[in-house]
């Protein structure tokens, strides 16, 4: 709920900045070819660059042997269970408690592997991501300075933006070519 409320303030305060610029814009024919904006979509960047995919890749292929791991016990506690179902009531009492016991024991485990492999992969993702995101605003740095914009802004989505000054295309081939 709070992130929901941050980034529509944000919405409204950058919508609120183009306001003010296209007003000074609109009242001065010199300040109108001045000014030179651009906005770049980071999310699409993150999801879409090629750097962005093979950090992807990266991630994936260091988990696979984790999630081979979380699978395999999985599949013994879908074993240890219909065991149990199928000959639960044949058994001696002994033989049940422990086998009950294992279950719960190797659900345990299981439900630990999965929450720690999920915060891991999160930890790595945003560190390959925060990679990215240092490449590209050296990147958007770069093309701020070759081609004299005088703001740039980074945006999630917004409600409307011109293709015009989207340059998120650009920013994308920069990382590319690096």
């Amino acid at each position: 709920m709070n992130k929901l409320i941050e980034s529509t303030q944000q919405r409204y305060a950058i919508a609120l900045i183009l306001l003010v610029i296209a007003g000074f814009v609109a009242n001065s024919p010199v300040l109108a070819e001045a000014i030179k904006i651009g906005v770049v979509n980071t999310e699409r960047i993150l999801r879409e660059s090629m750097p962005a995919i093979q950090a992807q890749k990266k991630i994936e292929q260091e988990f696979i042997p984790r999630d081979e791991e979380i699978k395999k016990m999985a599949l013994q506690a879908k074993n240890l269970q219909d065991k149990l179902e199928k000959s639960g009531m044949t058994m001696e009492e002994n033989e049940r408690r422990n086998l009950e016991r294992n279950l719960a024991n190797l659900s345990r485990e299981y439900q630990r592997a999965q929450r720690q492999m999920r915060e891991d992969l999160s930890v790595r993702q945003n560190e390959e991501y925060s990679t990215i995101l240092e490449r590209t605003n050296r990147a958007i740095d770069q093309i701020a300075e070759k081609e004299r914009y005088d703001l740039i802004l980074q945006l999630q989505d917004s409600v409307y933006r011109s293709q015009r000054i989207d340059i998120t295309d650009k920013v994308i081939q920069v990382l590319e070519n690096e």
